[in-house]
C-alpha cells in the first residue's frame, strides 16, 4: 500500500472517530502515528519486538539491568510514532526467526542484515544501520589482510549470521557460537584465528574494553544494511514502520540515537 493511501485511510479513520465522539477534544493520534491502533496492525495495541539482549551496543542489559541499547531505541522510538505500546522478548540469536515463524512476535530488532536469502523468506523495512562488515584479528597478527586471507583459517560466528555466510564463502572453517561475545572470547583466548561483524560492534567494544588487543584486518567494499525483519503477511506492519521511521529520520530523531551509541550518524 502507498504511504499517501495509508495516510490517507489513517486520517480518515481519525476523522471517523472524531465526528462520532462526544466531546470536540481528541487525544488521538494522527498521521503513521495513528498507524499502529486505527489500522489494526498489531495485537492489543502492543508491538512486541524480539532481540537478544545480549548484543552490545544494539541490544543489551546496563547496569542496573534494564534492556538497552541502539536498536531498543530505535524500535522503541517507532512503536511511540505508531502511538503503540511495545514489548520486548529476548531471544537467542539462533532461534530468532524461528520465533518469528511461529508468530511469537511482531517483528525482529537485533541489527538483521538485509540479504537476498532472507528476502526470500521476510519482509523488510528500510534501513536503519549502514556500516561495513569487518574481519577482526589479534594486534599480532598480519596474516590476514583481506577476506581472501580467511581460507583456511578458522572464525567464530553465529550459524543463521550473514557474517558466517561470509567467512566460509571465503573458505574460513567456522566454529559456531552463539554471538559477539562468545566469538570475542574465542578470539582473544586464540582458540580462533578470526571472527567476521559489523564494524559498529567492533568498535564499541573497544571503546568500552579497550585497548583489547584486537584490530580491523580487513572490510567489506560495500556496506551492510540492517532492519527490521517481519513475515511475509506484515505488509501493513512494513507500510507504517517505513513511514514512521521516514519521519524519525527528517525529525533528527534517528541520528541523536545514532551519535548517542556511535558518535556519528550510521543510519543512512
Amino acid at each position: 500500500m502507498p504511504r499517501r493511501k495509508l495516510t490517507a485511510i489513517v486520517l480518515a479513520a481519525t476523522a471517523a472517530l472524531a465526528l462520532s465522539a462526544c466531546s470536540s477534544s481528541s487525544s488521538e493520534p494522527s498521521g503513521s502515528a495513528a498507524a499502529g491502533a486505527d489500522l489494526g496492525l498489531v495485537t492489543d495495541g502492543t508491538l512486541t519486538v524480539a532481540t537478544e539482549g545480549t548484543y552490545r551496543p544494539f541490544s543489551f542489559h546496563d547496569d542496573s539491568g534494564e534492556l538497552v541499547g541502539f536498536d531498543v531505541e530505535i524500535a522503541e522510538a517507532v512503536a511511540d510514532k505508531l502511538g503503540l505500546e511495545v514489548a520486548f522478548q529476548e531471544t537467542q540469536w539462533d532461534a530468532i526467526f524461528a520465533g518469528l515463524d511461529a508468530g511469537r512476535f511482531d517483528v525482529i530488532a537485533n541489527q538483521v542484515s538485509i540479504n537476498p536469502e532472507r528476502e526470500e523468506k521476510y519482509l523488510f523495512s528500510e534501513p536503519y544501520t549502514v556500516s561495513p562488515g569487518v574481519v577482526v584479528v589479534a594486534e599480532d597478527d598480519d596474516s590476514i589482510s583481506s577476506f581472501e586471507d580467511l581460507d583456511g583459517k578458522t572464525t567464530a560466528q553465529s550459524l543463521t549470521s550473514n557474517w558466517y555466510e561470509l567467512a566460509e564463502e571465503n573458505g574460513a572453517t567456522v566454529e559456531a557460537v552463539e554471538g559477539w561475545a562468545q566469538a570475542v572470547a574465542l578470539l582473544e583466548q586464540g582458540r580462533v584465528d578470526a571472527t567476521v561483524n559489523d564494524s559498529l560492534t567492533f568498535l564499541d567494544y573497544e571503546k568500552t574494553n579497550g585497548p583489547t588487543g584486537l584490530k580491523i584486518a580487513a572490510e567489506t567494499d560495500e556496506p551492510g544494511l540492517s532492519a527490521f525483519a517481519f513475515t511475509k503477511d506484515k505488509e501493513a506492519l512494513v507500510e507504517a514502520i517505513d513511514e514512521a521511521l521516514a519521519e524519525l529520520r527528517d525529525e533528527g530523531v534517528l541520528a541523536e540515537i545514532s551519535e548517542k551509541y556511535f558518535g556519528e550518524d550510521v543510519t543512512q
